[in-house]
């Protein structure tokens, strides 16, 4: 990217393209497929990705997008002047919301799934969410691959090369495996020789420094709250082996094609889960509420043992 954030207010020198996203880490990376197949669709047009602004270390990793249109959420209007884009394209969803929002711009074209007012395919429950992209740009006529979602390896250097990661928090209670199991697994890989680092946000550091302390592990394996999000995604990239929840952490180890257990709560692996590779999905889709925003750990996350995850990872030859 050019670096201009927020310099769409005051022109391009192309059409712009501006394509709607104001979500979170692993809601952009499902959607890079699709963001490559504008690239491609549209080489003479500047690439505007609205979304948040904390994203731009890793929309940078995408390649192809020329600006990022800070956008925190879809609580007021795109800050675009109406008729500066040429064609708005609604990844975000399918509500009012986001398609009044690029209805705002007065756009020549509109790229979205069929509603009043919009042409486009019809929005099918049930699909992975990098083949609801895709395909909603293959029904506007536009080529785009599901399978096109690795990322750039950022050029700053891992902080723990060839470490197992133990990516201890998630967004959502709903998605957060319980510390204890977490300390187990850290415990076990760091018994068996593995370089073990925690990683999450600044605010879920305590959770780190729990499993930390229960596992025996020195300060400095506590990653959380350490890292930029290039720095994160340096450290996924050239880690051994990722255990996650279903977070943006798990997406990374998809996009560098890291060794990963993925442990699912409320969401459907069928929707959201890694792709075929070196990965491994953990859940129990009997017990699923699938209550996104509770506060307590779905008890399909709950079914999934210690003992499993050290299973799973023998199975990917990494334990």
């Amino acid at each position: 990217m050019s670096g201009r954030l927020g310099a769409a207010a005051a022109g391009y020198s192309r059409p712009v393209v501006v394509a709607l996203r104001a979500l979170k880490l692993g809601d952009l990376l499902v959607a890079v497929p699709a963001l490559r197949g504008l690239r491609r669709a549209f080489p003479d047009h500047d690439l505007v990705f609205a979304a948040p602004v904390w994203l731009a270390p890793i929309v940078e990793l995408v390649g192809g997008v020329d600006e990022l249109l800070p956008t925190p959420g879809l609580d007021g209007p795109l800050a675009l002047a109406p008729g500066s884009a040429d064609v708005a394209v609604n990844l975000h969803g399918n509500g009012p919301e986001s398609r009044g929002a690029l209805e705002a711009l007065r756009p020549r074209r509109r790229i979205g799934h069929r509603a009043a007012g919009w042409d486009g395919p019809v929005w099918q429950d049930g699909i992975h969410e990098r083949v609801r992209w895709a395909r909603l740009l293959q029904g506007h006529g536009i080529d785009a691959d599901p399978a096109d979602f690795a990322l750039r390896t950022p050029e700053v250097p891992s902080a723990a090369p060839g470490a197992a990661v133990v990516h201890v928090g998630a967004f959502y209670g709903s998605r957060q495996w319980p510390v204890g199991r977490f300390a187990e697994v850290a415990a076990a890989l760091t018994a068996a020789g593995h370089h073990v680092v925690l990683t999450g946000s600044e605010s879920e550091r305590p959770r780190a420094e729990a499993v930390a302390q229960a596992a025996r592990l020195p300060a400095e394996s506590i990653l959380a709250g350490r890292l930029g999000l290039q720095e994160f995604a340096a450290v996924i990239a050239h880690a051994r082996l990722v255990v996650s929840a279903d977070t943006g952490a798990a997406h990374l180890a998809s996009a560098y094609a890291v060794p990963s257990v993925v442990l699912f709560g409320p969401a459907p692996p069928e929707e959201w889960g890694p792709p075929p590779g070196p990965h491994v999905v953990l859940t129990d889709a009997a017990q699923r509420r699938g209550e996104t925003f509770s506060a307590e750990p779905d008890p399909a996350l709950l079914a999934v043992q210690p003992a499993d995850v050290l299973d799973a990872l023998g199975s990917l030859g990494v334990f």
